[in-house]
């Protein structure tokens, strides 16, 4: 997701409270938008099915192909195209956090010490192009996941059975033992080296998409992969346009995993300004924008389109994440200073203001597993983030020897990642170094700073959650099988490998298996010890604008995937 402007907090308060008669929290339910009724949630409404849903983005969001896509801009597309052995129930609220049978009949019960799932495949499910779905599709899927080098094969499906073997030569990968398919029984059987509380989560994100066998062992790119939803997509530029038209073979067979779309196509145009896609919307020529209105527009939209807007609170931060293995940040006092140097709040200023982002610098953000209110960059240590210490930051960078070295900052090339780019070359600049700032297209951007090839220093991004577990944001991002060398789906950015945080990594995922709340006391531990070694400087922790045409209805958010497009009624 993109950053905002800065604004005056004044505007964004009276943002907030012209909200507030829709939500009493800042979180919105299945409201009304408009003049447009809600279904809320409730049994499907022919009445409204039918018309074209128009999106707008500055940017495309990279690769269409499901199992390497990482971006939440696509993400919210998959879940109305691409269908898992299990999916996350596809409902406004906290029960989006629920795992259901998707392709899979049920949900089995895992045997062996929770080590075996045999999942039984619905019948008579047909992909896009026509052919049915088997159990050679769910193998051949598994094996693809390895094959395309998925950013999360090594940190959400290194359990399998067979799995090491898949991540030293993926080319060949068999996961042997690991997936297996009865044709003729219509089973598929999942065998794990190690029981996984969250192996149905992981299940449930679209990197276990299930695919035809025939797909490309290769990064798909531009080129659409036949779903089983009810979209299927026609055709991507990602420098014009996506569009999305009805999947003409997909039949309703769970209300709560892929429940029917209204619209009949989906069309997202890229490229024009944020500016220019708020006036959009608000002259009903689109029906919603992925980029966050900028700071000028939001007193207008609080005081004129307030029912047209919606705020919701995220599990997602923002960071800095440094790279461990180059210089300067190969010294663990330069990347303390950095995160001693920071001032939080401007960058919450930078992001909206309070109303709309918080300050943070634990991994974890708050209400999310793990969680503890500890902040060891900030006077008193132990509270929450009070404000920096430029002083403490130099101090640290002279006794790095790191003072003066040049640092190039690499952020997408939007407004406002621009202008917080600038910011932290002026806290680079303040504490000893030469930094520059070079911005790229956010297309590329999330990508480019994964590879190792291109020397990233320190960057900046962000991070969603793909499921509610802590895991999920310290293994991924920071645990060593997360870090593939040359590769553009590193998502440990950092390039951090600690042997020793990754054992209690280790010990807090076999917690897991007998209390999630003692787990998450480890995960806090965790969540201190990787801050001590500070391979990334958590920044804030952000809430999110839905902003929609008068015509939009049936607005529903999903806490997994954020809004539901598929039920979005555009008549």
């Amino acid at each position: 997701m993109k950053l905002r402007l800065v604004v005056g907090t004044a505007t964004f308060a009276s943002l907030v409270l012209v909200l507030a008669a829709c939500t009493s929290d800042g979180s919105t339910t299945s409201n009304t938008s408009g003049s447009a009724s809600s279904a809320a949630g409730g049994a499907y409404d022919p009445a409204h099915a039918g018309g074209t849903l128009t999106l707008l983005a500055k940017s495309a969001g990279g690769t269409l192909d499901p199992q390497i896509n990482y971006t939440l801009q696509y993400w919210q597309l998959y879940q109305a195209a691409y269908d898992g052995l299990t999916s996350f129930k596809k409902v406004d609220g906290a029960d989006s956090f629920t795992v259901v049978p998707d392709l899979a009949e049920k949900i089995p019960q895992a045997t062996r010490g929770g080590k075996t799932y045999v999942f039984t495949m619905r019948k008579g499910i047909k992909f896009s192009d026509g052919t049915p779905v088997t159990t050679d599709d769910v193998v051949a899927s598994f094996q693809r996941i390895f094959k395309v080098s998925s950013p999360t094969a090594g940190s959400f499906y290194n359990g399998i059975v067979g799995a090491d073997a898949c991540l030293n030569t993926p080319a060949t990968c068999t996961l042997a033992g690991g997936v297996v398919g009865d044709k003729a029984a219509g089973t598929v059987t999942i065998n794990l080296t190690a029981p996984d509380p969250e192996f149905l989560y992981k299940l449930s994100v679209p990197h276990a998409s299930i695919l035809p066998a025939s797909a490309p062992s290769k990064d798909a790119g531009t080129t659409p992969i036949p779903t089983t939803g009810p979209y299927m997509f026609k055709s991507y530029d990602p420098n014009t346009s996506l569009v999305m038209v009805r999947n003409p073979y997909f039949k309703l067979w769970s209300q709560d995993a892929q429940p029917q779309a209204y619209a009949d196509e989906i069309d997202y145009k890229f490229g024009l300004t944020v500016e220019a896609e708020v006036t959009a919307v608000e002259n009903g020529q689109a029906n919603w924008l992925f980029d966050p209105p900028p700071a000028d527009r939001l007193a207008e939209i609080g005081s004129e389109y307030a029912s047209q807007a919606h705020v919701n609170t995220l599990t997602a931060y923002w960071y800095a994440p440094m790279n461990v293995n180059i210089p300067p940040f190969n010294n663990v006092k330069a990347r303390q200073a950095v995160n001693w140097a920071i001032d939080r709040n401007a960058l919450v200023k930078l992001y909206g203001g309070p109303e709309l982002a918080a300050p943070v610098c634990t991994i974890l953000p708050p209400d999310f597993p793990g969680h503890v209110d500890n902040c060891q960059y900030t006077n008193p240590a132990g509270s929450t983030w009070q404000g920096p210490d430029l002083a403490k930051a130099k101090q640290l960078v002279q006794e790095s020897g790191t003072a003066g070295q040049p640092v190039t900052i690499i952020v997408s090339d939007d407004e406002v990642n621009a202008a917080m780019g600038e910011y932290l070359q002026s806290v680079l600049n303040s504490i000893g170094y030469k930094a520059t700032v070079k911005a790229i297209s956010g297309n590329v951007q999330f990508t480019y700073i994964q590879n190792t090839k291109n020397n990233v220093q320190i960057s900046l991004t962000s991070w969603y959650q793909d499921y509610p577990a802590a895991s999920d944001f310290l293994n991924v991002l920071l645990g060593c099988a997360s870090f593939t060398p040359g590769s553009d789906s590193s998502i440990n950015i950092a390039g951090f490998c600690d042997k020793t945080i990754q054992a209690q990594m280790d010990a807090a995922l076999k917690t897991e298996q007998t209390s999630m709340d003692a787990a998450n006391k480890q995960w806090a531990a965790v969540d201190q010890a990787v801050m001590t070694a500070s391979p990334q400087a958590p920044l804030i922790t952000p809430k999110l604008i839905d902003f929609l045409s008068a015509d939009t209805g049936n607005y529903q958010f999903s806490k997994q995937f954020y809004m539901l497009v598929s039920q979005l009624w555009v008549k």
